[in-house]
């Protein structure tokens, strides 16, 4: 069926880890005595239908570059495959615009009650930036992914202003508090990118990717990693979330195996993405 192909690319693996953030920040407020679901669930919708339009966008950009071509280790998507034509990718691409823009402004007229406040329009261009962040990922001339800076987006959008912003679109304020946890569970949500970017370290040096982990090579790019992982549960236990500190088994022995393998760490994705996102919760006890 034409459905599973097309589902198979949306990448639902990776949806936990787009809302570990709007977890965060939005648990975050509620305890501090504001919690409104409505503004949740769109919340939740919105950052779901970036994640899923930033997921098809970066395949056809890959697609069109020719950097999906030959790759081993990794499953093969609806274009690399050619069940899906680059026509239907835009058209899916078009859907998702639509429900990002549908969803992100419910969002914020649930959350403000208006569109024309200040805060409402400063949400309002933030999610512009968001939908344009998840497409120029790799797609475009001057795709971002492309040049380094695949790192810093997704810190930025799945770190910061997530965790930021459901913690603002509820309480209407901010704390030192919500920032570095924004910080924290960013860390993680880029150790994702930097394991994917190890693993096609080779390949993209070949179509000419440059990635933060192809800069750092092999070993600088596990450093990297680890850094990653250890300095969020650090965060974590300096704003007394101990029980954080229960995935440390489990990313030991992610981080062994990231060290030890230098293929198959296409296997390590949705353990990090999960982890990641039991991370934010655990951060809520």
């Amino acid at each position: 069926m034409r459905l599973g192909v097309y589902i198979r690319s949306f990448r639902l693996r990776t949806l936990p880890l787009s809302m570990a953030g709007i977890v965060l920040g939005s648990g975050l407020a509620a305890r501090s005595g504001v919690f409104s679901w409505p503004v949740f669930v769109l919340a939740l919708l919105t950052t779901l239908s970036l994640q899923i339009l930033s997921n098809l966008s970066n395949e056809l950009g890959d697609a069109l570059k020719g950097t999906d071509q030959d790759q081993h280790g990794r499953a093969a998507y609806g274009m690399q495959s050619g069940q899906i034509t680059e026509r239907e990718m835009r058209g899916l691409i078009g859907v998702f615009i639509c429900l990002c823009v549908v969803f992100g402004t419910a969002l914020v007229w649930t959350a403000f009650a208006t569109l024309l406040c200040v805060e409402a329009i400063v949400f309002l261009l933030l999610g512009l930036m968001a939908i344009i962040g998840a497409m120029t990922y790799t797609l475009g001339r001057h795709s971002y992914g492309y040049r380094g800076l695949g790192d810093l987006g997704v810190f930025l959008f799945f770190g910061l202003l997530s965790t930021i912003g459901g913690y603002y679109l509820q309480a209407h304020t901010v704390t030192w508090e919500a920032a570095w946890m924004g910080v924290a569970i960013g860390l993680p949500c880029v150790g994702v990118l930097n394991l994917n970017n190890i693993r096609d370290m080779h390949n993209d040096r070949l179509h000419g990717k440059r990635t933060f982990a192809s800069l750092l090579g092999q070993t600088g790019g596990r450093v990297y990693h680890t850094i990653l992982t250890v300095a969020c549960l650090l965060l974590m236990v300096v704003y007394g979330h101990y029980w954080t500190l229960c995935v440390v088994p489990i990313w030991a022995w992610h981080l062994w195996y990231v060290w030890t393998h230098s293929e198959r760490l296409d296997r390590q994705m949705p353990m990090l993405m999960l982890s990641t996102f039991l991370v934010a919760l655990l951060a809520l006890l």
